[in-house]
């Protein structure tokens, strides 16, 4: 409003924007969902409030903007999707999309109509429109409950894909339900598949259209992300211009085809419209939760709570029994599943467009319908997001923790190690911002982050805070040395590694400063190592120790001829493998994986049997015990 009360629609969106974003940063502060204050903060400033928001001031604005953003935001969720983790729960997602949606259509329309008494029109209309979760809330919370990665993928996948197949259903219902004709009933029937179909074949083109052109670098440099966006979003109303809310679909489809494209610009193309997505879905839950009145929900009284908890401790069980019955999930896992399916933005947007419709035709009960929907979003929300992450760690699905390692650095030494260490039996994460060695990574198998290793959404996906180790790798060692005291003192790795030259201010003291130990046990010649590896003049060698005399808790010792010959990796204690740093020690039969150069490989030999090393065969995977003393902790370990 300005200061005559006449409408102002620009400042309305720009405080709906500046106080969606406020919202999630208080939100992450105090560690909880960022939707709850939202929707707080949504009704504080809306028409029940102080009354700065007032939605009904931007008109057929609102319905537009709603559009846009939810381009934008399943787009970006159409991103997160990876095909080689699809494909191992593929069958549980899709009958979640399908089979668990007709069972949450059904059983929300029993819900309402039995326990409200709503009519049978209205109890399947809002039956339609809690069919979906969604991204926007699943995603954040999976990132504060760390679940094992098949749960994590299933419910992704399933609050992407079910956007796009519980909004066609729902707008699809209420054009059967406003069909004054059985020409008109018939035609809505039979939309459904067409509007998939359309939506699907539409994205598919326009994703592998923004491949291409960002493949041949037909785009101006630096004008990537924003050309992206903006097909991102003409594919979305081009689709709809088609057949009607298959937008949905389109940009899901085409943000997949570009998620597992191999085009340099992806990470930061993600980066772009995670912080994009943020932004939108603040100013939406803003402008969105402010449309409500207060009065609409209160009128619910306890019938609408009642029905929320069907939803939650009825209807969802059911759906997740009937669509992993033959499946080969866990009890418990089956039970997290049913515990966890909060509604997100993507309701509450069809909700306000049910409620614009019914009214333009003179239906009663938009205005209720659409404050059940944000009732069921709002205790979804603050009861499941409160309380995922105990019952979580009460079935016992977590992510283990000090499991595995991170790499910062994919380049061919690292591989190397990382090669030893996957072998083993450990899980291996790489880190690397350069497409090209990261393409290389991924086709030999290893799980990539392209990116900063010192971006913090680059280290949360690498589940930093799970692992046993961080072993940074760069022949930058300045930078090594950062994403370690990073991984050490932010995310609390038991250990970190840093590959260090001798360049200028990266002395001992400056790494053990950063809480790490020096990998390969001292400063190495790593662009060496690399070099000899790419030309393939360097050679990885499982020796064990048998000495035919040795005080157990021998240190590891290169003596200074040798050390650009050979480069100690890996040290191997049973089962378990650790990276070999400046203060481990050896006893009988341990194993150590030396890296050998090629050209001087009977020196090298020679040197390792005079020394008590004898070959030993490649490590055989298994679990990993737990480190020893002098493993666990740099202080526990004996001085070289």
């Amino acid at each position: 409003m300005d200061g005559h009360g006449a409408a102002n629609p620009a400042l309305v969106v720009a405080i709906a924007l500046a106080a969606g974003i406020m919202s999630q940063s208080l939100a992450r502060h105090l560690r909880i969902p960022g939707i709850v204050i939202l929707l707080a903060v949504g009704v504080l400033l809306g028409p029940d409030g102080i009354g700065i928001v007032r939605p009904g001031d931007l008109a057929g604005g609102l319905h537009v903007l709603v559009q846009f953003a939810v381009a934008v935001i399943l787009f970006e969720g159409g991103l997160s999707l990876q095909w080689r983790r699809l494909r191992h729960e593929a069958n549980t997602i899709r009958r979640l999309v399908t089979a668990g949606a007709i069972v949450t259509w059904g059983g929300a329309a029993l819900a309402a109509h039995w326990v409200i008494g709503w009519g049978w029109t209205s109890s399947i209309l809002f039956g339609s429109l809690v069919i979906v979760t969604g991204p926007t809330v699943i995603t954040p919370l999976l990132r504060r409950i760390r679940v094992r990665r098949n749960l994590e993928t299933i419910l992704e996948a399933e609050g992407i894909f079910i956007d796009a197949v519980g909004a066609i259903i729902a707008v699809v219902t209420l054009e059967v339900a406003l069909s004054t004709s059985g020409s008109e009933f018939a035609q809505g029937i039979m939309s459904l598949p067409v509007r998939l179909g359309v939506g699907a074949a539409v994205g598919v083109a326009s994703g592998f259209t923004i491949m291409f052109l960002l493949r041949w670098r037909a785009v101006g440099e630096g004008l990537e992300n924003v050309f992206t966006l903006a097909l991102a979003i003409a594919t979305f109303q081009f689709s709809n211009a088609l057949s009607d809310e298959s937008g949905i679909v389109a940009v899901i489809a085409a943000g997949l085809v570009l998620a597992n494209s191999h085009i340099d610009v992806k990470q930061d193309l993600k980066e772009f419209k995670e912080q994009l997505t943020v932004l939108l879905i603040g100013m939406l839950f803003v402008l969105l939760a402010a449309d409500v009145r207060m009065t609409d929900v209160t009128e619910l009284g306890i019938g609408g709570v009642l029905v929320v908890a069907a939803l939650m401790f009825v209807v969802r069980p059911l759906s997740v029994i009937a669509c992993t019955i033959r499946g080969d999930l866990k009890i418990r896992e089956r039970v997290f599943l049913a515990w966890l399916a909060p509604r997100g933005i993507v309701a509450a947007a069809v909700a306000s467009l049910f409620y614009e419709r019914m009214s333009a035709h003179g239906i009663e009960g938009g205005a209720q319908m659409r404050a059940l929907v944000f009732l069921v979003i709002a205790i979804t929300v603050v009861f499941q997001g409160g309380t995922g992450s105990l019952m979580a760690r009460w079935l016992g699905v977590r992510r283990p923790s000090d499991q595995g390692y991170v790499f910062l650095g994919a380049n061919d030494l690292s591989l190397c190690v990382a090669e030893v260490m996957r072998e083993g039996g450990e899980e291996v994460v790489l880190i690397d911002a350069n497409p090209t060695a990261s393409h290389i990574a991924e086709q030999r198998g290893f799980r990539v982050l392209h990116g900063s290793g010192l971006d913090e959404r680059v280290m949360v996906s690498a589940g930093l805070d799970t692992r046993r180790g961080a072993i940074a790798l760069l022949t930058n060692p300045g930078i090594n040395v950062i994403f370690a005291e990073k991984a050490r003192s932010e995310y609390r790795v038991p250990r970190a590694y840093v590959a260090a030259g001798r360049e200028p201010g990266v002395s001992e003291e400056v790494v053990r400063g950063a809480g790490a130990t020096i990998l390969f046990g001292e400063h190495a010649d790593t662009e060496i190592w690399n070099v000899r590896v790419r030309r393939n003049i360097a050679l990885t060698k499982p020796m064990r120790y048998s000495p035919a005399e040795v005080a157990d808790g021998s240190p590891l010792e290169t003596p200074p001829e040798m050390k650009n010959v050979i480069l100690p990796l890996v040290h191997q204690i049973g089962d378990a493998l650790y990276p070999v740093d400046e203060r481990t020690t050896i006893k009988k039969d341990d194993v150590v994986h030396w890296m050998v150069f090629s050209e001087r490989e009977d020196d090298a030999m020679g040197f390792l049997r005079g020394r008590g090393w004898r070959e030993a065969a490649a490590p055989e995977a298994g679990a990993a015990g737990e480190p020893p003393a002098d493993q666990s902790d740099p202080k526990n370990h004996s001085p070289v």
